[in-house]
């Protein structure tokens, strides 16, 4: 509670904070990438990785009732692209790990299963008689992004 000669304390964004929040990213062009701005605002807490660790980096200190948009390079949004994450899958892999007789197209994005029992997907870039080239990237990894936020409230 304030008096009349302490002023309010403003809530900032802490590593573990419980924001209700509006977001967008988008293209350095404009173009929206996810934006929560004409829906539901995200409720969200920081830390559990709901959000990448480097967009939640960008947060921090953020006052609530802050409307910002800010720059963010690769290094601070989806990282780097990385060459190791090119990767070639032979026919008879994808085959086995396929639903029967599914067809694929380049620019799909396919599902498989790690050998630690979890999931992940590449985009499928190039296809010849043996194998299948998949870029294991994550889709923005590599580009410059804008990030706007409102921070509605903070817990």
């Amino acid at each position: 509670m304030s008096t009349p000669n302490t002023p309010a304390t403003v809530p900032v964004v802490t590593p573990d904070a419980y924001l209700t929040l509006h977001y967008r990213i988008a293209s350095l062009q404009g173009e929206d990438i996810i934006s929560t701005f004409n829906e539901n605002p995200a409720t969200l807490q920081l830390g559990t990785g709901q959000l990448a660790p480097e967009l939640e980096a960008s947060l921090l200190g953020l006052e609530e009732g802050s409307h910002t948009t800010q720059e963010l390079p690769p290094e601070k949004a989806f990282g780097p692209r990385n060459p190791e994450l090119l990767q070639r899958v032979s026919l008879a892999t994808l085959k086995e790990n396929s639903n029967f007789g599914e067809q694929y197209a380049i620019g799909d994005m396919v599902d498989f299963s790690a050998p630690s029992g979890g999931r992940f997907a590449g985009i499928l870039r190039a296809l010849d008689e043996d194998s299948a080239l998949f870029d294991f990237n994550h889709p923005l990894a590599g580009q410059t992004l804008l990030f706007e936020t409102r921070i509605i409230g903070i817990l």
